[in-house]
């Protein structure tokens, strides 16, 4: 993980004039990690309402907002090459019902969505943001929670 932090601080840089440290990774990694279980949660219901005993992409409530975040980690992984890291740093929740192949292999690019959204957001509501503290990722957290 300590190569990864680079390419993380380079991932806030563009995606929001953020920098962040090695303090910072692993509030990513659980942030990733509790939004991604907050989304699968939700596709195990759809999956179950729909008579079915695996959770497919499409059960998902991917949102338009993280469908661009989506397209836009695509484009920026090309130069930054973090798809690799982040399918090793999500993770996915026991759940009582399956994952398919094709929704264990979006994980990252779901991971590195939720990481993009999260930078805009610090950006969002505090634009002159340089550096997030405790005070910043809670704040963003408690709006994650209530949106998601």
């Amino acid at each position: 993980m300590v190569m990864a932090v680079k390419q993380f601080e380079r991932l806030f840089r563009e995606a929001a004039s953020l920098d962040i440290d090695k303090s910072d990774i692993k509030r990513l990694e659980d942030f990733i990690n509790a939004r991604l279980h907050d989304l699968l949660l939700l596709g195990e219901i759809a999956a179950k309402a729909n008579g079915r005993d695996v959770i497919e992409v499409h059960d998902l409530p991917i949102t338009k907002g993280l469908q661009e975040q989506i397209h836009q980690f695509r484009s920026m992984d090309e130069t930054i090459a973090l798809a690799g890291v982040l399918e090793q740093l999500a993770k996915l929740p026991p759940l009582s019902l399956a994952y398919s192949e094709e929704l264990e292999q979006k994980l990252p690019e779901l991971a590195g969505a939720i990481t993009i959204s999260l930078a805009r957001v610090f950006k969002a509501v505090d634009p002159k943001l340089k550096n997030p503290g405790t005070a910043e990722w809670e704040k963003i957290e408690e709006i994650y929670r209530i949106l998601l």
